[in-house]
């Protein structure tokens, strides 16, 4: 499969792989990963752009997506009783390591300007200087098998041009625009998916708070 086919993948399939990419590099005695720390991967609060909190059965979804692109791989860990998964994205792409760790982070992060990619890229592959990120940007952008990255637009008051990834399909300039500024009343997009997350939660525990307070009543003999 080459990038030029690749199908494009969804926003929680790329997080899945950009997840098993960061871990290989940063904790490889836990590599392959478990279903749950892949979970705990995906919905990790730092180095996350948009944060997510998504279920068991989503991430699951998204590995069943990833192996059909031959971009995973499951095994059994030593004991023999836990599946574990690994991914394959450098052999189905022929991407060397410093190739492999950007479009990681591009995954992991959102678009982002060279500068960031080396301060994001600090713990998977070490990067000489800006100019080597940009290097290999440019030869991503222009692969003859297919782009991986497209750069955008510089932002307003930005001197650095922000770069993504193509594997979840061509990028929306509009709305990338929009995820990368602020929005209303200076919340950025990251924000308002903590946000959401957090209201989900409260919501949750007004829910069990009621029954517990219905419960009570129906003890205590209270009428309402």
């Amino acid at each position: 499969m080459t990038a030029s086919n690749l199908p494009g993948l969804s926003p929680l399939e790329a997080r899945v792989l950009g997840v098993l990419i960061e871990k290989q590099l940063t904790t490889p005695d836990y590599y392959p990963l478990t279903l749950n720390a892949l979970i705990a991967g995906s919905n990790q609060k730092t180095s996350r752009n948009p944060v997510m909190n998504v279920t068991e059965a989503e991430v699951q979804m998204a590995l069943d997506g990833l192996k059909q692109h031959t971009l995973t791989i499951e095994s059994y860990g030593a004991s023999g009783r836990v599946m574990r998964y690994a991914h394959n994205l450098p052999k189905v792409l022929n991407l060397g390591q410093a190739m492999t760790a950007l479009v990681a982070v591009l995954m992991l992060r959102g678009p982002s300007t060279p500068g960031e990619l080396r301060t994001g890229c600090d713990r998977l592959y070490k990067f000489a200087d800006i100019s080597s990120v940009e290097a290999y940007l440019e030869d991503m952008a222009t692969r003859s098998a297919g782009a991986l990255v497209v750069k955008l637009a510089k932002q307003p008051g930005s001197r650095e041009h922000r770069w993504a990834h193509l594997l979840s399909g061509p990028v929306d300039a509009d709305a990338d625009s929009i995820a990368a500024g602020e929005v209303e009343e200076g919340v950025t997009t990251g924000e308002l998916a903590t946000l959401k997350s957090n209201f989900g939660q409260l919501r949750d525990e007004v829910t069990e708070l009621r029954a517990l307070v219905e419960r009570l009543y129906q003890e205590l003999g209270v009428k309402r």
